[in-house]
């Protein structure tokens, strides 16, 4: 089941560090690009991934094209694309060995979610992590 209960989730936030952001924007009219702003403002490395601006800046953080591309270690894959390409991205979090993915609001792909928790990552699904942070008080 994916994580609900506050405490989980805030513990997730807090031990997370490395945030891989999967359908990053460079337009600041939409969602990801100010989660992104958001989370860099709140100390996370936050790594956007994006194949179609692969090799510029989102940010001034490097665009990557693929999770695959990362060579940290990733503490959450936060995926901001629909529900079912979610499941691809989902499947690519677990090869890289990820620790938990999120899934933002209105993205729902019960199948890949329980793949994800089946191989031991924690998953948070439809929310957001911009805000879960102040609501939590984090």
């Amino acid at each position: 089941m994916p994580l609900t209960a506050d405490q989980d989730i805030a513990d997730l936030l807090r031990s997370a560090k490395t945030i891989a952001m999967v359908g990053a924007s460079d337009r600041p009219d939409r969602p990801s690009h100010g989660v992104m702003r958001f989370l860099l403002s709140r100390g996370y490395d936050v790594i956007p991934v994006n194949p179609q601006l692969a090799g510029q800046r989102i940010h001034d953080r490097p665009v990557l094209a693929s999770i695959e591309e990362i060579r940290a270690p990733i503490d959450i894959v936060d995926i901001f694309r629909n529900s079912t390409a979610a499941g691809p991205v989902i499947d690519a979090a677990i090869a890289a060995g990820a620790k938990a993915v999120w899934t933002q609001l209105g993205v729902f792909n019960d199948e890949a979610v329980a793949r994800a928790e089946a191989a031991g990552l924690k998953a948070v699904v439809n929310r957001c992590p911009a805000i879960e942070i102040p609501r939590l008080g984090l």
